[in-house]
């Protein structure tokens, strides 16, 4: 397991000065938002792509890829009935996968809630069709790239489309592209009706990626999740990716919880150390 963090927790400094923090305090990678970088991905040059890797790189960090795909867009959306809106999509999400292998990452998180909900009018089975035809536009460049695009399942309470692991993986078997799996949230993770331990094993072949956060919507360790049993989960299931730190709250701080987040999951990782070593 390497620990990232994602970017849009530093938004209080420049972009480069976030992966400066993130360094300092003992990441390995960074997990990028693109509206961090400009309002479009489209407005972010092949030129600024490769600066912006060559900052990232030239810190020790690795670009993990990206999230929030279509957060802060205007005229995508995933299961759109509009066939004019889902091509657009397509073409965007085409964009995002130059840029997250121009910038050196390898996985797409898409949650988007807001722009993947199911639109009044639309059935279940409509917003599924809709989203494969979205999708599966995807998959030569995937595979040009060698880039993941991982389904992120959200609670209820932010969309009403792809709500559990179940769901996503099964979206993902009908696209059947070994590029496209699952992407699994601690915060998303604790509205399920069954365990984050229990979901992570029973997804251990489907998951591509993994967020560390807490149902209160800040860090690791800033709430009453523990992550001992997430952790060991992670081992026993021989979880080689990615753990990148995602918070929304950001009222502690974002120094304070980047620093507090990672020496939390270093804390865990050690007491199943010593607890392997002792048994």
């Amino acid at each position: 397991m390497r620990f990232a963090i994602c970017n849009e927790t530093f938004t209080d400094r420049s972009l480069e000065a976030g992966f400066e923090a993130a360094a300092q305090l003992g990441y390995e990678g960074v997990e990028i938002a693109p509206f961090t970088l400009a309002p479009y991905i489209t407005e972010v040059s092949t030129s600024r792509r490769s600066e912006i890797r060559r900052a990232v790189e030239s810190l020790g960090l690795k670009t993990v890829g990206l999230h929030w795909l279509l957060a802060k867009t205007e005229g995508y959306h995933l299961t759109s009935p509009d066939v004019m809106v889902r091509r657009r999509t397509t073409e965007y999400l085409l964009e995002l996968i130059r840029a997250c292998a121009e910038l050196g990452g390898h996985v797409l998180v898409f949650g988007s809630p807001q722009q993947r909900n199911i639109l009044p009018g639309v059935t279940r089975r409509q917003a599924e069709d809709y989203a494969v035809e979205v999708l599966s536009g995807l998959h030569k460049e995937l595979e040009r790239t060698d880039v993941i695009l991982a389904l992120e399942p959200l609670s209820p309470q932010e969309t009403n489309f792809l709500n559990t692991a179940e769901e996503a993986v099964q979206l993902a078997r009908r696209l059947g592209s070994p590029h496209i799996k699952l992407h699994l949230d601690c915060k998303a993770m604790s509205t399920e009706a069954v365990s984050i331990p229990e979901l992570l094993r029973r997804h251990r072949d489907d998951m591509a990626h993994f967020h560390a956060n807490d149902p209160n919507r800040q860090g690791p360790g800033f709430g009453s999740l523990d992550f001992g049993p997430i952790f060991r989960a992670l081992r026993e299931i021989d979880y080689r990716g990615w753990v990148s730190v995602e918070v929304f709250d950001y009222s502690p701080g974002p120094q304070r919880l980047a620093e507090e987040s990672l020496a939390y999951m270093k804390k865990c990782l050690a007491a199943l150390d010593a607890s392997s070593a002792d048994g």
